[in-house]
């Protein structure tokens, strides 16, 4: 079936699909928020521990092309929900696992899960909504990540430091079989059209299609993905304890912080709603050079609970709204011919991003010190916003439908 051409804005639809990203979300970030509670228990060290996000990503990186295209002529809704299903035995798994073998095997089957879901519920938004509400729409369903860092992770991380990690794990197990429920009942059966390489003209002949020149056009968007993520993460992976060997935030009051820190994530994505369809790229833009600017604010103010707050509030406002802009950009640059992959290479460039940014992160820690790890990650932004500058035309050049929309 086709995206709908009405005007009805499907939102309650769009609220559920960003219910089970939010699951999701919150699954693949869980640990960040207890890195010290996890770490104690196993007795490994913090940036090991860290390493179960980098594996998390990275099995998602390397799972994500190969499973979305055995699956692409599965029906999207109940694809969606098999996953939600393996997120909660993953969960499960991690909540008994008694090692930290069995916990980062655990992150594995999550990780298998996580990158085919993202590849399915990202294009999926375009059959419910026509085309000219599509930034509106992915704004919506991507509420559901930024709601994963303003509840789902200080949640988990207030549950785990009260009554035990394994719990917040459990709890996050039953919140993605509701979701799941949801997910039965409320979403459509829809599929994409497959569009074939060879067209049959009248006479019968085949003539093979030329390569679709989109395809560079999305290459560039998830290049720009994959170092604005690894810089993002590289820092963020270890904001707990950043923010208490650092920022002298008190351990238990580290939840409250990333509470702040989701909300305003939640205000970076209203604004990328409300200016991403009438200007993309200044909103783009503005938001890369705010990044790097509250990151380096972040490293030289945010000492004490309340600074902390404040400053780490306005970096996640300049990183909440990008995923959206990013898959946004991402759909207008795709012809219709490779838009239901658009998934799965905008979702392994995140996730190649998380992976690398935990893992530099890590080495960062144990070799310079915490103190160095969110300069390293503003040199990265830094990096990727002058990429998406110095490739603006040729991305443009590459599909131009995409010189009004992106």
């Amino acid at each position: 079936m086709h995206a709908p051409t009405g005007d009805r804005f499907p939102l309650f639809r769009l609220l559920v699909l960003a219910g089970a990203i939010f699951v999701s979300v919150s699954s693949e970030f869980l640990p960040t928020g207890l890195l010290p509670d996890i770490a104690a228990d196993l007795s490994v060290s913090e940036s090991r521990v860290g390493l179960l996000v980098t594996l998390f990503a990275f099995t998602v990186v390397v799972s994500t092309g190969p499973l979305t295209l055995l699956t692409r002529r599965f029906s999207r809704k109940w694809l969606l929900v098999a996953l939600l299903g393996v997120f909660a035995v993953g969960n499960v798994l991690a909540a008994l696992s008694l090692s930290y073998e069995m916990l980062a095997a655990s992150r594995v089957l999550g990780g298998l899960a996580h990158g085919l879901f993202w590849a399915v519920a990202g294009p999926y938004v375009t059959l419910l909504v026509a085309p000219r509400q599509l930034a509106r729409a992915v704004s919506v369903t991507t509420a559901g990540g930024s709601f994963a860092f303003i509840l789902g992770v200080p949640m988990t991380a207030a549950i785990g430091h009260a009554i035990g990690w394994r719990f917040a794990f459990v709890t996050m197990a039953a919140l993605v079989l509701a979701f799941a429920v949801l997910t039965v009942i409320s979403l459509p059966a829809l599929n994409h059209p497959v569009v074939p390489r060879t067209v049959t003209t009248a006479t019968g002949s085949i003539i093979v299609q030329k390569r679709d020149r989109s395809l560079i056009a999305v290459g560039i968007v998830a290049v720009t993905i994959f170092l604005v993520a690894t810089g993002h993460n590289v820092f963020y992976t270890y904001i707990a304890p950043w923010t208490i060997s650092v920022a002298e935030v008190p351990a238990d009051a580290v939840s409250l912080l990333l509470l702040f820190f989701g909300l305003g994530g939640g205000v970076g994505l209203l604004l990328a709603g409300l200016f991403g369809d009438r200007y993309p790229r200044l909103t783009l833009n503005v938001m890369l050079a705010f990044l790097v600017v509250t990151i380096v604010a972040t490293a030289l103010f945010a000492r004490g609970l309340v600074p902390a707050i404040v400053v780490m509030m306005f970096w996640s406002v300049s990183f909440g709204g990008l995923p959206a802009l990013f898959q946004t950009r991402a759909l207008h640059a795709a012809s219709s011919r490779i838009r239901d992959l658009v998934g799965a290479v905008t979702t392994t460039a995140f996730n190649l991003g998380i992976a690398a940014g935990a893992l530099f992160g890590g080495i960062v820690l144990d070799n310079l010190g915490i103190e160095v790890v969110p300069w390293v990650a503003a040199a990265i932004v830094v990096v990727g916003f002058a990429w998406v500058l110095v490739t603006d035309r040729a991305r443009i050049a590459a599909h131009p439908a995409d010189a009004r929309a992106g």
